[in-house]
């Protein structure tokens, strides 16, 4: 039995489980991905119909204009596929100056999709590519056949554009099991190692993120009878240093119709932020500090944010 992920961080601290500020707002543009990976949260594929519209983008655009200051963080599935991906890009420019796309990297690579590192560069958008591992095989294994190459190359294509010197480009790893990540300052010293040694390929950071036991993943854990034990691992694993910096306090997430949760885990789970009358909140009805103080919404796949050195969008939370 695994004691309850809320009851471990109020005896840390009771304020952590509320929200703090207002840092980052994350986009969910739908679940449609031109990749099936083995521990896809959301399950994105390309029979996904879940697709964000223009009118909830320009509700985004229209909230990052009344504030000033946040980042941008735009996902998926595989958020460059949205047939309206452009028009969020054009309707943010000027109005939030940073920008992150999270991209799985090998959809650059496919027939139709060669503008895509152009067009990045030339909005200046920072990428944060997913490469769980910088080996072919097990990136292979996790994500399908032939992915490992076209990333390589594509990396290649957005290093000779400036990405990773004159523009930020972050690489992603997440275990290819049912562990948890190695310091991810030691990972990001091999991946610069070997990515530069044998592929000449330089990049900013490396964030390490914890596989949450949702989605794909725990359908895996569930199959081989692990997902009891992945749990207890994790939970056996909290490290209380990480709790006051979870992500969930920071950053509030978007999905396809506009509704808001206090991440994309929450968000894949149907788990919304609700208002005091029982309804979901949508973006366009949010007021930047309307979210101070409220409670977060939290259940045991929280876990996977506080093991080890702590796991978010953006890495690692304690050395």
């Amino acid at each position: 039995m695994v004691a309850s992920f809320q009851q471990r961080l109020q005896a840390v601290n009771p304020e952590y489980e509320t929200f703090e500020q207002l840092r980052t707002l994350q986009v969910n543009l739908g679940n449609l991905c031109n990749l099936q990976c083995s521990h896809c949260h959301v399950k994105a594929s390309e029979r996904g119909t879940q697709i964000m519209n223009p009118e909830i983008m320009a509700d985004i655009a229209r909230f990052l204009a009344r504030y000033p200051g946040l980042t941008l963080d735009i996902t998926g599935g595989c958020p460059e596929m949205n047939p309206d991906f452009r028009f969020l890009i054009e309707q943010t420019e000027g109005v939030v100056s940073r920008r992150m796309l999270r991209s799985n990297l090998a959809i650059m690579a496919e027939p139709g999709w060669e503008w895509l590192p152009e067009y990045c560069r030339n909005h200046e958008l920072i990428i944060v590519g997913s490469l769980p591992c910088y080996q072919e095989d097990n990136v292979d294994r996790q994500r399908g056949s032939g992915v490992y190459r076209k990333c390589i190359q594509v990396l290649k294509r957005l290093n000779a554009l400036g990405y990773g010197s004159e523009v930020e480009l972050d690489l992603v790893y997440n275990p290819g099991g049912d562990f948890i990540p190695g310091g991810q300052q030691g990972l990001e010293v091999a991946y610069k190692a070997e990515l530069t040694a044998n592929h000449g390929i330089v990049f900013n950071h490396l964030f390490t993120i914890t596989n949450a036991p949702i989605g794909r993943f725990r359908e895996q854990l569930e199959a081989t009878d692990s997902y009891a034990d992945y749990l207890r691992l994790l939970a056996g694993s909290f490290n209380p240093e990480t709790a006051g910096t979870i992500m969930c306090r920071t950053l509030i997430s978007v999905d396809y119709q506009g509704k808001i949760y206090n991440c994309d885990f929450n968000q894949a789970l149907g788990m919304p932020v609700i208002a005091e009358d029982g309804s979901d909140i949508l973006i366009s009805e949010l007021e930047d500090g309307g979210m101070n103080g409220k409670k977060i919404t939290l259940s045991q796949h929280c876990y996977s944010c506080t093991a080890g050195e702590g796991s978010s969008c953006t890495g690692a939370l304690v050395p």
